[in-house]
């Protein structure tokens, strides 16, 4: 079992910073990839980044590229979401989420954070 949970969110004015953190505890040795999601209303839930195990690795939806840069600290247990140039359209719930490996299989079980809310005003 592991257990998420994001922090450091709020509103900022476009073209601002914000930093998002995500603790995980409990079964942390088995994370593999950790990413962020966010889901603005009335719209699906869309990818945003995601990080490798070593944090060598880092992929971006296109919206975000350039902007936001995600990082993670394995002897902490975290991971991070650096947002810079905020936009009114980047205002939505941004959630953890990270893959854990089963121990005795090759199982992989996705979790996710309760969400944080990222408000970025005009």
């Amino acid at each position: 079992q592991v257990q998420l949970k994001e922090s450091g969110g709020g509103l900022v004015q476009a073209g601002g910073s914000l930093r998002l953190s995500c603790a995980a505890s409990g079964r942390t040795f088995g994370i593999y990839a950790m990413g962020w999601f966010r889901q603005a209303p009335g719209k699906e839930r869309e990818f945003v980044a995601g990080i490798s195990r070593s944090g060598g690795t880092t992929n971006y939806s296109d919206s975000v590229k350039g902007r936001f840069t995600s990082s993670r600290d394995n002897a902490k247990n975290m991971v991070y979401l650096q947002m810079n140039s905020l936009k009114p359209e980047d205002t939505a719930v941004y959630y953890c989420n990270v893959w854990l490996k089963d121990s005795d299989s090759y199982v992989f079980r996705s979790y996710w954070g309760q969400g944080i809310q990222v408000t970025v005003s005009s």
